[in-house]
C-alpha cells in the first residue's frame, strides 16, 4: 500500500542504518527522513537514539522536531535512547551541566542511572524480559532474551510495558496512548526483535 509507510525519524544518531535494514528484512515500506510532511503522512512512526539524552534532544531541537513529534496521533515507538527521549526528565546530561535535561514528556516518568548493584556497566548483552499485552508484545513470551546496551533506565511505573533486571528491576519497555519505545535494541535481537518490529508493522497499518 502506499501510504503504508514507516518512517525512521532522520536524528543524525548511528544506528539509523542498522534500523532501517530491520524494517527492511521485514518488506516494510520505510525510509529516513526528517521532512515535516513525510512525518506527518506515515503510518507509523520511529525515534532512533544512541549517545546522550541531552546531543539528541539538541539535534531534535535544531531540526525543530520536538513540536512536530509531540502531534503525531499514528504509533511512534522510540529505540533505546529513543525510547528514554520520550520521558520527562534525564539525567544523562553528557557531562554538559548537572542539569537534568528536558525530554519530549510524552510518558510521565524520569530517566535515572541504572542501579547495577555492582554489576559491570553499560548493561551490555543479552537478558531476559517479562512483558505485558501490549500490542507490541503479541507472541513474544516472558522470558525471550533481548539485546541491550545502556547505563540509564526508566524506572518501573504505571507505564512499564516489559521488564527486566540487571542489578534492579527497570523498564525494558514504556508507553503511553500511541507513544512507546524499547530500551533494548530490536534491531540487533535476532528473532524476537523481529517479531517485535513485525507487531509494530501492524500497528497504524491502513484498513
Amino acid at each position: 500500500m502506499a501510504n503504508d509507510l514507516t518512517v525512521i525519524i532522520d536524528t543524525g544518531c548511528a544506528n539509523l542504518s542498522s534500523v532501517r535494514f530491520a524494517f527492511e528484512r521485514l518488506n516494510a515500506n520505510v525510509i529516513v527522513s526528517a521532512d515535516f510532511d513525510v512525518i506527518r503522512s506515515a503510518a507509523r512512526v520511529v525515534l532512533p537514539g544512541v549517545g546522550t539524552a541531552g546531543a539528541a534532544m539538541d539535534a531534535l531541537k535544531q531540526k525543530n522536531l520536538v513540536e512536530l513529534i509531540k502531534s503525531l496521533t499514528q504509533p511512534v515507538m522510540g529505540v533505546c535512547l529513543g525510547m528514554q527521549m520520550l520521558a520527562s526528565l534525564s539525567n544523562e546530561h553528557g557531562g554538559r551541566s548537572e542539569q537534568s535535561i528536558t525530554c519530549l514528556g510524552l510518558v510521565p516518568t524520569d530517566i535515572g542511572d541504572l542501579d547495577s548493584k555492582g554489576l559491570p556497566l553499560p548493561h551490555m548483552g543479552w537478558n531476559q524480559i517479562e512483558v505485558s499485552d501490549h500490542p507490541l508484545f503479541v507472541g513474544i513470551e516472558n522470558g525471550s532474551y533481548v539485546y541491550f546496551v545502556h547505563s540509564y533506565r526508566a524506572p518501573i511505573s504505571e507505564y512499564t510495558l516489559a521488564r527486566s533486571t540487571y542489578g534492579e528491576s527497570f523498564s525494558a519497555a514504556i508507553g503511553k496512548g500511541n507513544f512507546f519505545g524499547v530500551q533494548f535494541h530490536p534491531e540487533k535481537s535476532a528473532k524476537v526483535g523481529a517479531k517485535i518490529l513485525q507487531n509494530f508493522l501492524n500497528m497504524g497499518t491502513p484498513q
